[in-house]
């Protein structure tokens, strides 16, 4: 594991936006001023397009959109994070190419973990394949939203479903981290909520089976044993009802 994946998967499960959310916003505090906000998107100085880029993770306006996309090629990386949560938050079909594109060259663990959270949430199947890359290549953090996202685009289209599920499943089966484990066994009994009863279906539940009964993690196991009963598959909870009989899970 690299360096980075220690400090970038605490907490992933509870705040996919992590350290770079802006505060909580109280009752009493009212929100950002959008206009204002907006001006500041445009600032000479990081800290006042970092603090606005934050504020369009808490709002919601159009007009934000073209000047977050330039903000992706922002020389500070801390401005570049939270444009891409702001992104996440502001989706448009405009935003999915540039962020595919910062993507495939960022060197901050950070800004991509951001970057698969805003792809997700986009549920544009061009994001598809740079998930599925991702997943297979990035760091831990990174990978772990990369397999929520393709439980969000993947149900588009059928392809797009048979085409995810192999890489979610070598996840669920190979990857080091368990975070990562548990949330590729939650995006495939997503997933296969989506499919027909064929071999693609078969195999990821037979994965699933497999990880509720060896996986050495306690969270992948009840995430399996989560998504086998959320799918409903006659074997999956026969063999879950079989394996609470014999006491072994």
């Amino acid at each position: 594991m690299k360096n980075d994946d220690l400090n970038l998967i605490e907490n992933e499960s509870s705040n996919p936006l992590g350290q770079t959310s802006s505060t909580n916003l109280s009752s009493e505090i009212p929100p950002p001023d959008p206009e204002r906000m907006l001006e500041l998107l445009e600032s000479t100085t990081a800290a006042d397009r970092m603090l606005a880029a934050r504020a369009f993770c808490e709002l919601k306006d159009p007009r934000s959109i073209p000047l977050l996309i330039k903000l992706l090629d922002d020389t500070c990386p801390l401005v570049r994070v939270s444009t891409t949560y702001a992104l996440g938050r502001n989706t448009d079909a405009s935003t999915v190419e540039p962020l595919i594109e910062l993507l495939a060259r960022d060197f901050n663990g950070y800004v991509r973990k951001g970057i698969v959270w805003a792809l997700g949430n986009s549920k544009d199947r061009r994001a598809l394949k740079p998930l599925i890359h991702a997943l297979k290549t990035d760091i831990s953090a990174v990978r772990l939203w990369a397999a929520s996202g393709l439980a969000q685009i993947a149900p588009l289209d059928y392809d797009d479903i048979i085409a995810a599920i192999p890489p979610l499943i070598q996840g669920l089966r190979r990857d080091p981290t368990a975070a990562v484990r548990s949330n590729c066994a939650w995006a495939i009994g997503q997933l296969c909520r989506e499919l027909p009863s064929n071999v693609v279906y078969a195999t990821a539940i037979d994965a699933l089976v497999e990880s509720l009964v060896e996986d050495d993690d306690l969270s992948v196991k009840d995430d399996a044993r989560s998504a086998i009963l959320k799918v409903g598959d006659p074997g999956g909870l026969q063999m879950i009802e079989e394996l609470e009989f014999e006491g072994l899970i």
